[in-house]
Protein backbone atom coordinates (compact mmCIF):
# COMPACT_ATOMS: atom_id res chain seq x y z
CA UNK A 1 0.00 0.00 0.00
CA UNK A 2 1.28 3.35 -0.66
CA UNK A 3 1.71 6.15 1.61
CA UNK A 4 0.72 9.39 0.30
CA UNK A 5 3.97 11.84 0.47
CA UNK A 6 1.45 14.56 2.01
CA UNK A 7 0.91 12.01 5.30
CA UNK A 8 5.30 11.35 5.42
CA UNK A 9 4.98 15.12 5.19
CA UNK A 10 2.94 15.36 7.79
CA UNK A 11 4.16 12.57 10.07
CA UNK A 12 7.13 14.62 9.30
CA UNK A 13 6.16 17.86 10.63
CA UNK A 14 4.47 16.32 13.72
CA UNK A 15 8.09 14.85 14.97
CA UNK A 16 9.79 17.86 14.19
CA UNK A 17 7.08 20.40 16.16
CA UNK A 18 7.44 17.77 18.97
CA UNK A 19 10.71 17.68 19.24
CA UNK A 20 11.25 21.95 19.33
CA UNK A 21 8.46 21.65 22.08
CA UNK A 22 10.79 19.27 24.01
CA UNK A 23 14.08 21.26 23.18
CA UNK A 24 12.21 24.55 24.21
CA UNK A 25 11.26 23.40 27.43
CA UNK A 26 14.78 21.93 28.09
CA UNK A 27 15.68 24.07 31.43
CA UNK A 28 18.86 25.82 31.04
CA UNK A 29 20.90 26.32 33.96
CA UNK A 30 23.67 28.82 34.20
CA UNK A 31 26.73 28.01 36.96
CA UNK A 32 29.11 30.50 37.34
CA UNK A 33 32.45 29.42 38.39
CA UNK A 34 34.91 31.20 40.72
CA UNK A 35 38.47 32.47 38.59
CA UNK A 36 38.56 29.12 36.96
CA UNK A 37 39.24 29.99 33.09
CA UNK A 38 41.10 29.23 30.94
CA UNK A 39 43.35 27.03 33.30
CA UNK A 40 40.77 24.50 34.05
CA UNK A 41 38.74 24.89 30.79
CA UNK A 42 39.43 21.71 29.38
CA UNK A 43 37.77 19.85 32.97
CA UNK A 44 34.99 22.43 33.10
CA UNK A 45 33.89 22.10 29.61
CA UNK A 46 34.36 18.20 29.92
CA UNK A 47 32.17 17.97 33.04
CA UNK A 48 29.44 20.11 31.13
CA UNK A 49 29.72 17.87 28.00
CA UNK A 50 28.70 14.63 30.02
CA UNK A 51 26.00 16.42 32.09
CA UNK A 52 24.35 17.40 28.86
CA UNK A 53 24.36 13.99 27.26
CA UNK A 54 22.88 12.51 30.67
CA UNK A 55 19.91 14.95 30.36
CA UNK A 56 16.73 15.29 28.19
CA UNK A 57 15.26 18.15 30.42
CA UNK A 58 18.38 20.13 31.98
CA UNK A 59 21.07 21.73 29.76
CA UNK A 60 24.07 23.04 31.75
CA UNK A 61 25.87 26.37 30.68
CA UNK A 62 29.05 27.27 32.42
CA UNK A 63 30.16 30.91 32.87
CA UNK A 64 33.21 31.64 34.20
CA UNK A 65 33.84 35.46 36.14
CA UNK A 66 36.74 36.22 37.63
CA UNK A 67 37.44 36.76 41.38
CA UNK A 68 37.38 40.69 41.83
CA UNK A 69 34.22 40.82 40.01
CA UNK A 70 31.95 37.67 41.69
CA UNK A 71 30.80 39.31 44.20
CA UNK A 72 28.91 42.76 42.84
CA UNK A 73 27.95 40.44 39.94
CA UNK A 74 26.14 38.21 41.83
CA UNK A 75 24.84 40.98 43.85
CA UNK A 76 23.44 42.60 41.13
CA UNK A 77 22.06 39.51 39.31
CA UNK A 78 19.66 39.02 42.50
CA UNK A 79 18.96 42.40 42.58
CA UNK A 80 17.51 42.37 38.82
CA UNK A 81 16.15 39.05 39.53
CA UNK A 82 18.11 37.73 36.31
CA UNK A 83 20.51 34.59 38.20
CA UNK A 84 21.87 31.93 37.08
CA UNK A 85 21.17 28.46 38.71
CA UNK A 86 24.69 27.83 40.43
CA UNK A 87 27.28 30.41 41.60
CA UNK A 88 30.82 28.59 43.27
CA UNK A 89 31.18 30.20 46.69
CA UNK A 90 33.88 30.37 49.03
CA UNK A 91 32.25 29.40 52.68
CA UNK A 92 32.95 32.86 54.15
CA UNK A 93 31.21 33.95 51.05
CA UNK A 94 27.69 31.36 51.51
CA UNK A 95 27.47 32.86 55.18
CA UNK A 96 27.53 36.30 53.93
CA UNK A 97 25.41 36.00 51.38
CA UNK A 98 22.96 33.51 53.46
CA UNK A 99 22.63 36.12 56.34
CA UNK A 100 21.60 38.56 53.45
CA UNK A 101 19.18 36.11 52.00
CA UNK A 102 21.06 36.34 48.68
CA UNK A 103 20.84 32.15 48.15
CA UNK A 104 18.19 30.05 49.08
CA UNK A 105 18.19 27.02 51.65
CA UNK A 106 18.59 23.53 49.74
CA UNK A 107 18.43 21.23 52.79
CA UNK A 108 15.40 19.02 50.87
CA UNK A 109 16.89 19.41 47.88
CA UNK A 110 20.01 17.70 49.09
CA UNK A 111 18.61 15.27 51.99
CA UNK A 112 18.69 12.03 49.53
CA UNK A 113 22.66 12.54 48.64
CA UNK A 114 23.75 14.81 51.17
CA UNK A 115 25.97 11.68 53.52
CA UNK A 116 28.52 11.52 50.32
CA UNK A 117 29.94 14.44 51.10
CA UNK A 118 32.18 15.06 54.74
CA UNK A 119 31.50 15.45 57.83
CA UNK A 120 33.63 18.69 57.89
CA UNK A 121 31.80 19.83 54.24
CA UNK A 122 28.88 19.21 55.13
CA UNK A 123 28.99 21.63 58.57
CA UNK A 124 30.74 24.32 56.57
CA UNK A 125 27.40 24.61 54.22
CA UNK A 126 25.38 24.46 57.22
CA UNK A 127 23.68 27.74 58.68
CA UNK A 128 21.68 28.14 60.96
CA UNK A 129 20.59 24.66 60.56
CA UNK A 130 20.11 24.46 56.87
CA UNK A 131 22.08 23.68 54.15
CA UNK A 132 22.95 26.59 51.46
CA UNK A 133 25.58 25.04 49.29
CA UNK A 134 26.76 21.83 48.00
CA UNK A 135 30.55 21.10 48.98
CA UNK A 136 33.05 20.97 46.07
CA UNK A 137 36.85 21.20 46.27
CA UNK A 138 38.76 22.06 48.82
CA UNK A 139 42.06 22.15 50.78
CA UNK A 140 43.86 21.57 54.38
CA UNK A 141 46.84 22.08 56.06
CA UNK A 142 49.40 19.11 56.90
CA UNK A 143 51.96 19.40 59.23
CA UNK A 144 55.58 18.99 57.86
CA UNK A 145 58.55 18.40 60.32
CA UNK A 146 62.55 18.29 60.48
CA UNK A 147 63.55 14.61 61.57
CA UNK A 148 66.71 15.28 62.04
CA UNK A 149 65.52 18.35 64.33
CA UNK A 150 62.95 16.32 66.23
CA UNK A 151 65.75 13.50 66.94
CA UNK A 152 68.38 16.09 67.89
CA UNK A 153 66.24 17.35 70.69
CA UNK A 154 65.07 14.34 71.68
CA UNK A 155 61.28 14.43 70.18
CA UNK A 156 60.40 10.69 69.75
CA UNK A 157 57.11 11.21 67.52
CA UNK A 158 55.11 13.48 65.62
CA UNK A 159 52.78 15.63 67.99
CA UNK A 160 49.22 14.25 68.33
CA UNK A 161 47.65 17.60 70.10
CA UNK A 162 48.95 20.95 69.65
CA UNK A 163 49.93 20.82 73.38
CA UNK A 164 52.24 18.54 72.07
CA UNK A 165 53.08 20.79 69.57
CA UNK A 166 54.28 23.20 71.47
CA UNK A 167 56.14 21.20 73.71
CA UNK A 168 57.91 19.60 70.83
CA UNK A 169 58.91 22.98 69.47
CA UNK A 170 60.27 24.25 72.95
CA UNK A 171 62.52 21.26 73.34
CA UNK A 172 64.10 21.48 69.33
CA UNK A 173 64.45 25.70 70.89
CA UNK A 174 65.99 24.36 73.93
CA UNK A 175 67.90 21.17 72.39
CA UNK A 176 69.13 22.63 68.93
CA UNK A 177 68.81 26.50 69.00
CA UNK A 178 66.43 26.38 66.17
CA UNK A 179 62.78 27.83 66.35
CA UNK A 180 60.59 24.83 66.54
CA UNK A 181 57.24 25.94 65.25
CA UNK A 182 55.99 29.00 62.84
CA UNK A 183 52.17 29.14 63.07
CA UNK A 184 50.21 31.23 60.41
CA UNK A 185 49.58 34.26 62.20
CA UNK A 186 49.90 36.93 59.43
CA UNK A 187 46.27 36.35 58.44
CA UNK A 188 44.60 37.01 61.78
CA UNK A 189 43.60 34.79 64.53
CA UNK A 190 40.18 34.77 64.82
CA UNK A 191 40.75 31.31 63.06
CA UNK A 192 42.87 30.10 65.42
CA UNK A 193 40.07 30.79 68.61
CA UNK A 194 37.51 28.53 66.18
CA UNK A 195 40.38 25.39 65.61
CA UNK A 196 40.60 25.64 69.80
CA UNK A 197 37.01 25.76 69.77
CA UNK A 198 36.46 29.05 71.00
CA UNK A 199 33.71 31.26 68.99
CA UNK A 200 33.85 34.67 68.82
CA UNK A 201 30.85 36.41 69.10
CA UNK A 202 27.38 34.84 71.00
CA UNK A 203 24.26 36.83 71.11
CA UNK A 204 24.73 39.57 69.40
CA UNK A 205 28.67 40.05 71.77
CA UNK A 206 32.13 39.44 71.36
CA UNK A 207 33.02 37.06 73.78
CA UNK A 208 36.65 36.51 73.45
CA UNK A 209 37.71 37.80 75.96
CA UNK A 210 37.13 35.16 78.88
CA UNK A 211 39.46 32.97 80.69
CA UNK A 212 39.89 30.33 78.18
CA UNK A 213 40.57 32.55 74.89
CA UNK A 214 43.26 34.60 77.55
CA UNK A 215 44.90 31.11 78.05
CA UNK A 216 45.09 30.10 74.80
CA UNK A 217 46.50 33.30 74.23
CA UNK A 218 49.25 32.99 76.74
CA UNK A 219 50.50 29.49 75.43
CA UNK A 220 51.46 31.51 71.66
CA UNK A 221 53.07 34.17 74.23
CA UNK A 222 54.94 31.80 75.60
CA UNK A 223 56.08 30.65 72.71
CA UNK A 224 57.15 33.62 71.42
CA UNK A 225 59.24 34.64 74.36
CA UNK A 226 60.93 31.62 74.78
CA UNK A 227 61.74 31.47 70.82
CA UNK A 228 59.68 28.57 69.84
CA UNK A 229 58.22 30.73 67.16
CA UNK A 230 60.63 32.56 65.60
CA UNK A 231 60.60 36.14 65.82
CA UNK A 232 59.49 37.41 62.66
CA UNK A 233 56.43 34.97 62.63
CA UNK A 234 53.75 37.46 62.14
CA UNK A 235 55.75 38.30 58.87
CA UNK A 236 55.52 35.10 57.81
CA UNK A 237 53.39 34.01 54.63
CA UNK A 238 53.21 31.37 52.50
CA UNK A 239 57.06 32.26 50.83
CA UNK A 240 58.90 33.14 54.38
CA UNK A 241 57.70 29.78 55.88
CA UNK A 242 59.00 27.76 52.84
CA UNK A 243 62.49 29.56 52.77
CA UNK A 244 62.70 29.19 56.82
CA UNK A 245 61.96 25.50 56.55
CA UNK A 246 64.23 24.56 53.70
CA UNK A 247 66.77 26.52 55.28
CA UNK A 248 66.99 25.09 58.36
CA UNK A 249 65.59 28.25 60.46
CA UNK A 250 62.51 26.46 61.55
CA UNK A 251 61.19 22.48 62.26
CA UNK A 252 57.67 23.11 61.10
CA UNK A 253 55.22 24.57 59.82
CA UNK A 254 51.62 23.78 58.43
CA UNK A 255 50.70 24.17 54.87
CA UNK A 256 48.54 22.46 52.11
CA UNK A 257 50.60 19.27 50.84
CA UNK A 258 51.71 21.16 47.73
CA UNK A 259 53.70 23.41 49.89
CA UNK A 260 56.66 20.45 50.21
CA UNK A 261 57.54 20.22 46.07
CA UNK A 262 59.17 23.39 47.13
CA UNK A 263 61.05 21.32 49.43
CA UNK A 264 61.62 18.48 46.99
CA UNK A 265 63.10 21.19 44.69
CA UNK A 266 65.26 23.77 46.71
CA UNK A 267 66.16 21.92 49.56
CA UNK A 268 66.70 18.38 48.77
CA UNK A 269 68.84 17.32 52.13
CA UNK A 270 65.90 18.74 54.24
CA UNK A 271 63.28 16.98 52.00
CA UNK A 272 64.88 13.59 52.53
CA UNK A 273 64.51 13.86 56.14
CA UNK A 274 60.70 15.48 56.47
CA UNK A 275 58.46 14.12 58.01
CA UNK A 276 54.60 14.38 57.82
CA UNK A 277 51.33 14.12 59.60
CA UNK A 278 48.51 15.54 59.62
CA UNK A 279 47.60 18.93 61.83
CA UNK A 280 46.42 18.06 65.40
CA UNK A 281 42.97 18.58 65.95
CA UNK A 282 41.89 21.20 68.38
CA UNK A 283 38.87 21.45 70.50
CA UNK A 284 37.01 22.09 67.99
CA UNK A 285 37.46 18.97 66.06
CA UNK A 286 38.89 20.24 62.88
CA UNK A 287 42.94 20.91 61.93
CA UNK A 288 44.23 24.13 60.91
CA UNK A 289 44.42 25.40 57.55
CA UNK A 290 40.80 24.15 55.64
CA UNK A 291 38.92 26.55 53.15
CA UNK A 292 36.12 24.84 51.19
CA UNK A 293 34.71 26.23 47.56
CA UNK A 294 30.58 24.97 47.59
CA UNK A 295 27.65 25.52 45.05
CA UNK A 296 25.25 27.76 46.03
CA UNK A 297 21.53 28.64 44.23
CA UNK A 298 21.19 32.73 44.07
CA UNK A 299 17.90 33.76 45.66
CA UNK A 300 15.09 34.15 42.53
CA UNK A 301 15.74 31.32 40.84
CA UNK A 302 12.82 29.18 39.17
CA UNK A 303 13.71 25.64 39.10
CA UNK A 304 15.63 24.93 42.37
CA UNK A 305 15.17 21.52 41.36
CA UNK A 306 17.07 21.52 38.35
CA UNK A 307 19.95 23.88 39.78
CA UNK A 308 20.38 21.24 42.24
CA UNK A 309 20.61 18.08 39.81
CA UNK A 310 23.69 19.83 37.93
CA UNK A 311 25.00 21.02 41.70
CA UNK A 312 24.84 16.93 42.66
CA UNK A 313 26.31 16.17 39.36
CA UNK A 314 29.65 18.55 39.59
CA UNK A 315 29.79 17.53 43.50
CA UNK A 316 29.80 13.48 42.47
CA UNK A 317 32.55 11.46 43.40
CA UNK A 318 33.32 10.87 39.68
CA UNK A 319 33.08 14.40 39.05
CA UNK A 320 34.97 15.80 41.85
CA UNK A 321 37.56 13.26 41.53
CA UNK A 322 38.42 14.66 37.53
CA UNK A 323 38.43 18.37 38.93
CA UNK A 324 41.09 17.26 41.62
CA UNK A 325 43.12 16.10 40.15
CA UNK A 326 43.23 18.83 37.46
CA UNK A 327 43.78 21.42 40.01
CA UNK A 328 45.59 19.85 42.53
CA UNK A 329 43.08 20.34 45.38
CA UNK A 330 40.81 17.72 47.02
CA UNK A 331 37.39 16.82 46.72
CA UNK A 332 34.77 16.56 49.38
CA UNK A 333 33.53 13.32 49.08
CA UNK A 334 34.22 10.43 51.50
CA UNK A 335 34.30 8.19 48.13
CA UNK A 336 36.44 10.37 46.50
CA UNK A 337 39.59 10.73 49.24
CA UNK A 338 39.48 7.39 49.51
CA UNK A 339 40.43 7.02 45.86
CA UNK A 340 43.57 4.86 45.20
CA UNK A 341 45.06 8.66 43.47
CA UNK A 342 45.25 10.03 46.95
CA UNK A 343 45.73 7.18 48.88
CA UNK A 344 48.54 5.19 47.10
CA UNK A 345 51.38 7.23 48.60
CA UNK A 346 49.85 6.33 52.61
CA UNK A 347 52.83 3.95 52.96
CA UNK A 348 55.16 5.80 50.95
CA UNK A 349 58.52 6.41 52.12
CA UNK A 350 58.21 9.63 50.22
CA UNK A 351 56.67 13.27 51.84
CA UNK A 352 55.47 14.51 48.96
CA UNK A 353 53.55 11.25 48.09
CA UNK A 354 52.84 10.93 52.26
CA UNK A 355 51.26 14.50 52.50
CA UNK A 356 49.01 14.01 49.77
CA UNK A 357 47.09 10.82 51.40
CA UNK A 358 47.61 12.13 54.85
CA UNK A 359 45.91 15.76 53.84
CA UNK A 360 43.22 13.72 51.86
CA UNK A 361 42.67 11.46 55.46
CA UNK A 362 42.35 14.16 57.57
CA UNK A 363 40.39 16.56 55.06
CA UNK A 364 37.79 14.57 56.13
CA UNK A 365 37.15 16.32 59.01
CA UNK A 366 38.68 20.01 57.66
CA UNK A 367 36.82 23.10 58.77
CA UNK A 368 36.89 26.67 57.33
CA UNK A 369 37.98 28.83 60.00
CA UNK A 370 36.30 32.07 59.89
CA UNK A 371 33.93 34.56 60.75
CA UNK A 372 31.50 35.80 58.70
CA UNK A 373 28.67 38.70 58.62
CA UNK A 374 30.53 41.04 61.04
CA UNK A 375 29.39 44.85 60.43
CA UNK A 376 32.45 46.40 59.86
CA UNK A 377 34.62 43.06 59.31
CA UNK A 378 38.11 44.63 58.07
CA UNK A 379 38.18 46.85 60.70
CA UNK A 380 37.60 44.09 63.21
CA UNK A 381 39.59 41.93 62.44
CA UNK A 382 42.39 44.23 62.13
CA UNK A 383 41.67 45.16 65.64
CA UNK A 384 41.55 41.77 66.84
CA UNK A 385 44.64 40.82 65.24
CA UNK A 386 46.74 43.53 65.93
CA UNK A 387 45.89 43.57 69.89
CA UNK A 388 46.68 39.51 69.52
CA UNK A 389 50.19 40.75 67.95
CA UNK A 390 50.76 43.54 70.66
CA UNK A 391 50.06 40.48 73.44
CA UNK A 392 51.96 37.44 71.93
CA UNK A 393 55.07 39.68 71.52
CA UNK A 394 54.56 40.81 74.89
CA UNK A 395 53.71 44.62 74.36
CA UNK A 396 50.23 44.18 76.90
CA UNK A 397 48.63 41.19 78.82
CA UNK A 398 46.46 38.97 76.70
CA UNK A 399 43.44 40.13 79.12
CA UNK A 400 44.37 43.42 78.58
CA UNK A 401 44.54 43.01 74.65
CA UNK A 402 41.41 41.16 74.64
CA UNK A 403 39.18 43.49 76.91
CA UNK A 404 40.11 46.02 74.41
CA UNK A 405 39.10 44.42 70.79
CA UNK A 406 36.10 42.75 72.49
CA UNK A 407 35.43 46.53 73.62
CA UNK A 408 35.72 48.07 69.92
CA UNK A 409 33.42 44.80 68.31
CA UNK A 410 30.86 45.57 70.62
CA UNK A 411 30.69 49.51 69.85
CA UNK A 412 30.40 47.60 66.18
CA UNK A 413 28.12 44.63 66.87
CA UNK A 414 25.57 47.53 68.88
CA UNK A 415 25.59 50.36 65.93
CA UNK A 416 24.66 47.39 63.72
CA UNK A 417 21.35 46.48 65.88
Amino acid sequence: MKIKSSVLAGVALFAATIMSVQAAEKVKVEYWSNSLSPKFDAVMKDLTTKFNASQNGVEAVWVDVGWDAFQARVVTAVASGKVPGLVNLPKPWMDDFAQKKMIVPITKEAASFKNVYTKGALADVTYEGQMYGLPWYQVTGVLFYNKDLFAKAGVKAAPKSFDELLASAKLVKEKTGVAGFAPKLNDGFAGWFLYEGLPLVKDGKAVFNGPAYVKFVEKFAAAYKDGSMPKDVFKMGFEEQIAAYNSGKIAMFAEGAHALKRTQTDAKKIYETTGVTGFPQGAGKTPFGGFLFLWSVPKGYKDVGAAVKLGQFLTSDEAQLAFAKASATFPSTNKALDDAYFQAGAKSADPVEQATAVAATNIKASRTLTISGLPDEAAMNKKLNDEVEAAITGRKSAKEALDSAAAMWNEKLAAKK
